[in-house]
């Protein structure tokens, strides 16, 4: 078996690695929903949270779906009284995004109750593996933030 360079292997690991931390983190998060919030409803709760006065069309590219299907699951989440659409005063065309109240309570209590979980995951690990962890984690942020700072137009 050829080797490739230790960063070919390291960007492989991030692949596999990844995409299993998000999994478990939407299941566990939409596990705390009683009212079954589906995963892209979660989604948008997520980027709505982080994008506050952002676009249907900025959602709809973050869900990987038409402006359409966005727009199904947010009138969803607009009538569970999660999201608040408003009209942009600048651009009339252009909905607002934002969450209620009640949909930032429902979105921390599931964030916070996940992290709990994840918590209790990492406590199997020594004091080091988690330190490693973490180390890791930072680096990796640090590098993905300046490579989009990079990108940004």
């Amino acid at each position: 078996m050829k080797l490739g360079k230790p960063s070919e292997e390291c960007a492989t690991r991030v692949m596999e690695t990844i995409p299993l931390l998000m999994r478990f983190i939407r299941a566990d998060m939409r596990s705390h929903n009683a009212d079954s919030l589906s995963i892209p409803q979660l989604r948008s709760l997520s980027f709505i949270n982080r994008n506050p006065g952002t676009s249907l069309s900025e959602v709809a590219e973050h869900l990987g779906v038409t402006c359409a299907t966005a727009s199904t699951t947010i009138e969803r989440l607009v009538q569970r009284l999660l999201v608040q659409r408003t009209e942009n005063p600048q651009e009339r065309r252009r909905v607002v995004l934002n969450l209620t109240e009640e949909g930032k309570l429902l979105f921390t209590q599931s964030q916070e109750k996940t992290s709990a979980h994840i918590a209790d995951i990492l406590d199997e690990l020594t004091p080091e593996q988690v330190s490693h962890i973490e180390e890791g984690l930072a680096l990796l942020k640090n590098v993905f933030e300046r490579s989009s700072v990079k990108k940004a137009p």
